[in-house]
């Protein structure tokens, strides 16, 4: 597969053409296996992307009304919304090890601050932080350490780095919680679907059965297979990179889907072998080569759903990342980025391409950002993690 196949696939797959969005909320997520949520503009700014009259509180809704999706830590250590039947996959595909890893690194820290039998300490906060919850049914971590003093223990750590010092123990206790499966986030504090602070809530109010019930070798294969149907063909050390797995547990997922091999154009004249579902090639071989441009936002999961990006950055890559990796705001243009976006303080979107599209996807660009203008009203919101582009374009 050359590079302008896997771009003209990526139209239908990724609901990103006019004539491939849907009305269909729930499918849309389903479809790109996740959202990315760490910066929670993210969300709600990929769906509207490709959701046909998105309702300003339909994600919402489906996270704390029907519960259908569900806002938890998944691949690399990331808040992804997922949906509410993929969370026990994601969990025993993605967690147990950093799970284990990271209580064992509490425990010590905590011992190291004093706290006599501290895994037992920690096992009697979890359990009383959950016994709170299944009283009230969600609460801000805040509420929770006023219910549970011991959350407010104070401890010391990285006295060496400028962000080291003292503080209290309630949010490594409650990540870990949530990496355990054990509780996940809730209702945002505040009106604002770009709030950032949630409150916590136990896991059961959006599955029924436990996280871990599921096996882990299972569990890697069905994301693997999800993967493969969104961002397939492609090598497996984007798969191994997208999920923040070891090279020995891609291996085995892969292994354990009825994925074959192919070669994949990954830069221009570079190809990889890479995997492919079989039912995906059908599909793959009707994508539309008609024109379309879409506006995604930072972080958004098509942007990243690989490691190896030149067949869609092209010459561009630098203008986008930040120093940590994090893509910014993009403009796409079939199936390739072309260009960046960002909204100023008074509302307005602004726009900068690097490329001559011609004059038609020119006005498509303008007039997609005069819809976006129109959809977010009075909200204003900042990419958590700013890019060149897009900082010089916000000024």
């Amino acid at each position: 597969m050359d590079i302008e196949q896997r771009r003209r696939s990526v139209a239908a797959r990724h609901h990103l053409a006019p004539w491939a969005r849907s009305s269909e909320l729930l499918d849309v997520v389903d479809d790109l296996v996740a959202l990315h949520a760490t910066d929670p503009a993210t969300v709600v700014l990929s769906a509207w992307a490709r959701v046909d009259g998105l309702a300003e509180d339909a994600l919402a809704d489906a996270q704390y009304e029907s519960r259908a999706l569900i806002r938890m830590m998944g691949m690399r250590r990331t808040v992804f919304v997922f949906p509410a039947d993929l969370a026990g996959v994601v969990h025993q595909a993605c967690l147990p090890k950093i799970a284990a890893a990271n209580r064992k690194r509490l425990v010590a820290l905590l011992e190291q601050n004093g706290v006599e039998r501290a895994g037992a300490w920690l096992d009697a906060v979890g359990a009383d932080v959950l016994a709170v919850l299944d009283e009230r049914g969600e609460a801000l971590a805040a509420e929770l350490s006023e219910a549970v003093p011991a959350l407010a223990t104070r401890i010391t750590q990285h006295e060496d780095k400028a962000y080291g010092g003292e503080g209290a123990v309630n949010n490594q206790v409650l990540t870990l919680l949530a990496m355990e499966g054990k509780i996940a986030r809730g209702r945002p504090r505040g009106s604002s679907p770009f709030a950032n602070q949630y409150r916590w809530a136990p896991v059961g109010r959006w599955s029924t059965s436990p996280l871990d019930a599921l096996d882990p070798g299972r569990a890697e294969a069905e994301l693997a297979r999800r993967w493969l149907r969104t961002f397939g063909p492609a090598p497996a050390s984007d798969l191994q990179w997208w999920a923040g797995w070891t090279v020995t547990q891609t291996k085995r997922a892969l292994a354990a889907t009825d994925a074959v091999e192919i070669e994949v154009e990954v830069a221009e004249g570079e190809f990889e072998a890479g995997h492919v579902l079989p039912e995906t090639m059908a599909v793959l071989d009707q994508s539309s080569a008609s024109p379309w441009v879409a506006l995604l936002p930072a972080l958004d999961p098509t942007s990243m759903g690989w490691k190896h990006r030149d067949w869609y950055l092209g010459p561009h890559r630098d203008h986008f990342f930040d120093r940590s990796g994090n893509i910014g705001p993009t403009i796409w243009a079939d199936g390739r980025v072309v260009g960046a976006w960002a909204q100023r303080a008074d509302g307005e979107i602004v726009t900068q391409l690097l490329e001559d599209l011609g004059a038609d996807q020119r006005s498509a660009v303008a007039a997609r950002a005069q819809e976006l203008r129109a959809w977010l009203g009075p909200l204003r919101f900042k990419p958590r993690f700013p890019t060149p582009l897009e900082r010089t374009l916000r000024s």
